[in-house]
């Protein structure tokens, strides 16, 4: 069955200030679409109230999953219907292990969804040293605490990990490639490529084109002052680290 994620005139604030002015944007299954712009566009506002932070309040539009309207669902049911966020900065939990919140995160998301007590452990496990091998994680970082001491690869490749665990249908990553050095940045890319197809869809917020060498989109769209501007293909992209984003700065002038 085809999915699909629309954003329609979507306006959004944080403490009574418009970050988002009014999206647009649909994505369809097997979809990779990369949001690039400059700081303060409204990029991360977007990710964040998608997956339905308190903190973000939503003054209006609309955004369907599949028929339903994801706006009126709490986060939670949001994700059990196949939505996915991946922070920029992941939080450090000490004293939860890898395993046992990633365990958590999956009966709370799948389980729930298939009316199981739970996935059992014997069959967890299996599942999730397959993921951690394509992730090229050593076995040892499943008993380390949640992004205690880890170094920003180490958080990023956790919460591809996550998703690879979730198998979600939408997934959005918020400038995943931040603080990724480049041996970080391959590895992360492979375990996003390992999972594209066509019953899932990508939303890539970044800066820079760096990732999208590694992780070829279908669509580049650009955000400035809460709106998407321009929409192209990858050579968009291309154009931008170019260019720069002078060009908005101008037309907005």
């Amino acid at each position: 069955m085809t999915s699909s994620l629309s954003i329609k005139d979507l306006h959004v604030s944080i403490n009574d200030k418009p970050i988002i002015k009014g999206l647009n944007l649909e994505v369809k299954s097997g979809e990779i679409h990369a949001i690039m712009g400059p700081n303060g566009s409204g990029k991360s506002t977007m990710a964040y109230a998608l997956a339905g932070h308190p903190m973000y309040e939503v003054e209006g539009g609309e955004v369907w999953m599949d028929g339903i309207n994801l706006l009126e669902l709490p986060p939670d049911e949001r994700a059990q219907m196949g939505l996915f966020l991946a922070f920029q900065y992941p939080t450090a939990i000490p004293g939860i292990s890898m395993a046992n919140f990633l365990r958590t995160s999956v009966n709370a998301v799948k389980g729930k969804n298939n009316g199981k007590k739970g996935i059992p452990i014997t069959e967890f496990r299996k599942l999730l040293m397959e993921k951690m091998a394509l992730l090229k994680m050593d076995k040892s970082f499943a008993r380390r605490y949640l992004n205690e001491g880890f170094s920003g690869g180490e958080k990023k490749r956790a919460e591809i990990l996550q998703m690879a665990l979730l198998e979600p249908k939408f997934a959005i990553l918020d400038e995943t490639d931040s603080g990724l050095d480049i041996d970080a940045l391959k590895i992360v890319s492979e375990g996003i490529n390992a999972m594209t197809g066509p019953d899932r869809s990508f939303i890539i917020v970044t800066h820079y084109q760096r990732i999208l060498n590694y992780i070829k989109p279908d669509f580049v769209h650009i955000m400035y002052d809460g709106q998407i501007v321009e929409s192209g293909g990858p050579e968009l992209a291309a154009r931008l680290e170019a260019e720069g984003y002078d060009h908005l700065y101008k037309k907005a002038a």
